[in-house]
């Protein structure tokens, strides 16, 4: 059996996927043994919630304990530094989105796991929806798409790292269906309201605007425009959205094959930290290659 640690227990996810893997049973051979919570009201019910057999002091107590680990916090900024002692202790690590919060720091961390050989991935829900597979083979078939369009939920401001916390699903989506050939970026809020408005500059020529709602609660949606009109969808959620991704990092804890190369990890950190700098400055942004 694959043991696997989590560490953070604020996000949502910790609790859901150790559902999934302890009373759902979905996935054979792995199991969530173990959490660490950034409180201890966090920990306890995230533990409840999953069946979580053991709450640790300190990360680095389940080391010894586990064979993989989950490394899931609200703000990026705490994601690598978390993961620094499984690194040490060559521990195959998922880490949830977004990846990290720098981009230089992201380059280092992966860097190092591959000169360890260490197995990592990182991505988010959404593109794992058959609601999004569905999006992505339909836009790119028969004839090239002219123009792109998202909508969801993301706040400029959240104390979880501005356009960070949300963002990422949407560039996520983007990136993964158009590729991560982003080459500048530009972020501007429209008149008084609060509710902004991201354009990706793909070096394809394709351009891509990203609709960051305040408020918004009808989920997340994705448009691509061809010449024969419109690809329109609303990303509808899998009966256990988590499912498929974690199938995908057990798959990878068990075999220690990497499901996404280091580039297309880091390529959504590159966008949100151009788009960061552009909503400081209202100005076109570069996006550094990956």
């Amino acid at each position: 059996m694959i043991r696997i640690g989590i560490v953070g227990a604020e996000n949502s996810h910790s609790a859901a996927i150790a559902k999934t893997l302890n009373i759902g049973k979905k996935v054979p051979g792995c199991r969530a043994v173990v959490i660490w919570g950034e409180t201890d009201k966090f920990a306890k019910e995230a533990a409840r919630t999953g069946a979580i057999p053991k709450i640790v002091k300190k990360p680095a107590d389940m080391i010894g304990e586990i064979d993989a680990v989950i490394v899931d916090h609200r703000h990026a900024k705490y994601h690598l530094p978390a993961a620094e002692p499984f690194l040490k202790a060559h521990l195959p690590m998922f880490i949830d989105k977004p990846f990290c919060y720098r981009l230089a720091e992201g380059r280092k961390f992966l860097a190092r796991c591959r000169r360890a050989k260490v197995p990592v991935t990182s991505f988010g829900a959404l593109p794992m929806q058959k609601s999004f597979a569905d999006f992505r083979r339909d836009a790119n078939r028969g004839g090239a798409v002219r123009a792109v369009a998202s909508v969801g939920p993301c706040d400029l401001d959240s104390t979880y790292g501005g356009i960070f916390f949300y963002g990422i699903h949407q560039v996520e989506m983007l990136v993964e269906a158009f590729g991560t050939d982003v080459s500048a970026v530009s972020v501007a809020k429209a008149g008084k309201g609060k509710d902004a408005a991201a354009t990706l500059f793909f070096r394809s020529g394709l351009v891509a605007t990203m609709h960051c709602m305040i408020g918004w609660s009808s989920g997340f949606h994705i448009s691509a425009v061809k010449d024969k009109g419109p690809i329109a969808r609303k990303m509808l959620f899998d009966a256990d959205p988590y499912l498929t991704g974690i199938r995908t990092f057990c798959k990878m804890f068990k075999t220690g094959k990497e499901p996404l190369d280091h580039k297309r990890i880091l390529a959504p950190i590159a966008v949100l930290e151009a788009m960061e700098k552009s909503v400081k400055t209202g100005k076109i942004t570069p996006v550094a290659k990956v």
